[in-house]
């Protein structure tokens, strides 16, 4: 299980990856959708998830639609063309940060004390 301080920071970047790479999706779809990426390493809590959905949604980078799936109402999330753009530079930014960290996770760092 990866620890709720490293998860913090990605956890908006992961949501919007997932938005991006599906037309539509609601908030239990996506948690389970984040769990089976991970390995089950990443369990997003609704806890976690609707605050950074809703801060989305009031920004104006995701809409939500409802429907109603087997007499329930169900709200999907998606992005806006807005969002769209948001999302891919919050993706860059990860992606950056990754491949930095990259950096210091190799063993000596090529650093020489003496």
């Amino acid at each position: 299980m990866i620890s709720k301080d490293l998860l913090k920071g990605s956890l908006k970047s992961i949501i919007l990856k997932l938005l991006a790479e599906n037309e539509k999706m609601y908030g239990y779809e996506i948690t389970l959708k984040v769990s089976e990426l991970s390995g089950g390493k990443i369990k997003l809590t609704y806890g976690a998830l609707y605050p950074i959905l809703h801060k989305l949604e009031n920004d104006g980078i995701v809409k939500t639609e409802s429907e109603v799936v087997n007499n329930r109402n169900r709200i999907y999330y998606y992005l806006t063309p807005k969002g769209n753009s948001f999302a891919a530079e919050k993706i860059k930014e990860l992606e950056e940060f990754i491949d930095t960290m990259g950096i210091f996770l190799k063993p000596n760092l090529g650093l020489s004390y003496g």
